[in-house]
């Protein structure tokens, strides 16, 4: 009986030290990554397919970014779409990329699904000549039209210049375009939508100083 307590006590144990260890490599890891990173604000995309890192332009896009970082954050008010009432809650947790396109975008931003949804609010557009869609990774708002910016916004896979001067371009791609691609090519509907949903499971935004 002796024996058999030792040996479960041992199992248990070595159990409690992997899970340190694992746990321990994960933080490591986290806190190198940041390491790599230049100064400035990042979105850290958790979706279900990988993990996508957006630095933001902060003085590019002013509007644009305190307008993201707010609907991530939950600081920022905005419309339920269930309720029609104003709300303060981690607004992208959760969302599904509504809208794939193989070599164009990746969307999201839309609790409904259906790219209809604003939040209540819009916000004029910031366009800056020296930031065009000339590569791959840009991560920009979706609109209706000029200075409808709400809470809907793309990232691209490929360049898309006829996009220039048209949408406002916040921030760029980092880490995981592969993943942004990947996403890109799931299977669709005739309305662009993934077959499977592909969720942002949470959006993090940290500072690198």
């Amino acid at each position: 009986m002796r024996r058999t307590s030792a040996f479960y006590f041992g199992i248990v144990s070595i159990g409690v030290l992997l899970a340190l260890a694992l746990s321990s490599g994960g933080q490591q890891r986290s806190a190198t990554s940041s390491a790599r990173r230049a100064p400035g604000l990042y979105a850290i995309f958790e979706t279900s397919m990988g993990r996508i890192v957006c630095r933001l332009f902060e003085q590019e896009a002013p509007k644009a970014v305190a307008n993201f970082v707010g609907l991530a954050e939950g600081t920022k008010e905005h419309i339920s779409p269930w309720t029609g009432r104003k709300i303060k809650k981690r607004f992208y947790d959760g969302l599904m990329f509504h809208r794939v396109i193989p070599n164009f975008i990746i969307q999201s931003g839309d609790p409904t699904a259906t790219g209809r949804y604003t939040p209540g609010y819009t916000f004029e557009d910031e366009i800056r000549p020296n930031l065009k869609f000339d590569k791959p990774g840009r991560l920009a708002m979706a609109n209706r039209g000029p200075n409808t910016n709400g809470s809907q916004f793309f990232i691209t896979v490929a360049p898309a210049p006829h996009l220039n001067g048209k949408h406002t371009i916040f921030g760029e791609v980092v880490e995981g375009l592969d993943v942004a691609r990947r996403i890109a090519n799931v299977p669709r509907d005739a309305t662009d939508k993934p077959i499977r949903p592909v969720l942002i499971q949470r959006v993090i935004i940290e500072r690198v100083k």
